[in-house]
């Protein structure tokens, strides 16, 4: 049993102040509107962010009588795992249960020196990109700051790293999960301020990305409320393939797309950052010579580094993902233009690496068992049997 059993049942049954998802200056306010000085937030925001406490009671910097009014209007409640899944090459997956009772998936992935933990925005996404197993399942809603920040606590907290000498167990975060990050952009941006706050998290900007299908408005006013890397899931080297994989091109198409994402670099300080572009390699789709040369042609002079992702299936997918030798020429002609070129490796294929799958997975059995439960209750009643 973790510290936040029971906790996400008492968010939903009182109405109380979620702290967990509140900036430094949001909680600032809170205490000067309280009464209290200003460097009560700070304090809280150590136990939360930094030693994991979610009980008021342990507060021990906190007077009593602060303690118990906290514990009348306020309550820190991260979301609760549902189910979680470790695979052989160490990525471990959460289905994270939120409040109302939908899942979202996190996803940590330890490599050499780091580990990068891939994060939802949204209980499924309304895009419906036609190689993603998340927008098959539709849209619910957009998750607040304290259920996106909650997965990072989470992922610690999971690991038992508060304070325990393991080294840091989150060292990049990537807005890469479930939903499309742009389209919840306050509470996107409210995550990822904590996110790069010394006084919770303290990830360099550098090691938060934000990746895009291109919601280009969002986008064009994102540089006014943060400087965290940007990522654009591509996927194709003209509109006409983009539009029928990535159906928010219809609406603003690649060009729109890239000026708005080099507008965004411009704003930053920092003229050495570029634009990460996400490409998902699907055999017969996308990953022939043909279109190897025209992403060359699209981005050259583009300040970016490009991402080759083998597609990962799903059920039903209708795409496959390409041959090792299809990947590989692939990734040589953008190599020998003169790209940096990436592939990203497959992790965790053994506990259904494909964004969206465990959850679609873990509501299919809840679905079975709800089933098997009714019609065992009807085969009774239908018998005339009458135990409780």
């Amino acid at each position: 049993m973790t510290a936040t059993d029971g906790l996400i049942a008492k968010s939903a049954s009182v109405d109380k102040v979620n702290l967990l998802g509140l900036s430094r200056q949001q909680l600032e306010d809170f205490f000067l509107d309280l009464g209290e000085k200003r460097f009560r937030a700070q304090q809280v925001m150590k136990w939360m962010h930094h030693q994991g406490v979610l009980d008021f009671d342990a507060m021990s910097n906190l007077g009593k009588g602060l303690r118990e009014k906290l514990a009348d209007i306020a309550i820190i409640a991260p979301p609760v795992i549902a189910e979680q899944q470790d695979s052989s090459d160490g990525t471990r997956k959460w289905a994270i249960r939120v409040e109302g009772g939908a899942l979202v998936e996190a996803v940590l992935i330890p490599e050499s020196g780091r580990a990068t933990l891939c994060v939802s925005s949204q209980v499924g996404c309304s895009l419906d990109c036609k190689f993603c197993s998340t927008g098959k399942q539709g849209f619910q809603r957009d998750l607040t700051a304290a259920e996106i920040i909650g997965q990072v606590w989470l992922a610690i907290d999971s690991y038992a790293g508060w304070q325990s000498g393991k080294g840091r167990v989150v060292t990049n975060v990537v807005m890469m999960g479930m939903g499309e990050p742009l389209l919840n952009f306050d509470n996107v941006v409210a995550a990822m301020d904590l996110m790069t706050d010394d006084l919770a998290y303290g990830l360099s900007k550098r090691k938060v990305t934000l990746s895009t299908s291109g919601v280009v408005p969002a986008l064009d006013r994102l540089a006014e409320f943060t400087d965290v890397s940007l990522a654009i899931s591509l996927h194709a080297p003209n509109d006409e393939l983009r539009s029928r994989i990535v159906p928010i091109n219809r609406r603003y198409p690649i060009q729109r797309l890239l000026k708005s994402a080099r507008d965004y670099l411009d704003a930053q300080s920092d003229r050495k950052r570029v634009v990460t572009i996400e490409y998902t390699l699907m055999a017969g789709v996308n990953d022939q010579t043909e279109h190897a040369r025209e992403l060359c042609g699209l981005l050259k002079d583009y300040p970016c580094k490009i991402n080759l992702i083998p597609f990962n299936d799903f059920p039903n997918s209708g795409f496959s993902r390409p041959s090792g030798n299809a990947v590989s020429r692939f990734w040589q002609i953008l190599v020998d233009a003169g790209f940096i070129v990436t592939v990203r490796s497959t992790r965790g294929d053994d506990i259904d690496a494909a964004c969206g799958q465990l959850v679609g997975e873990v509501v299919d059995r809840t679905r079975r068992s709800e089933r098997y439960r009714e019609s065992y209750a009807a085969g009774f009643a239908a018998s005339g049997d009458e135990r409780s």
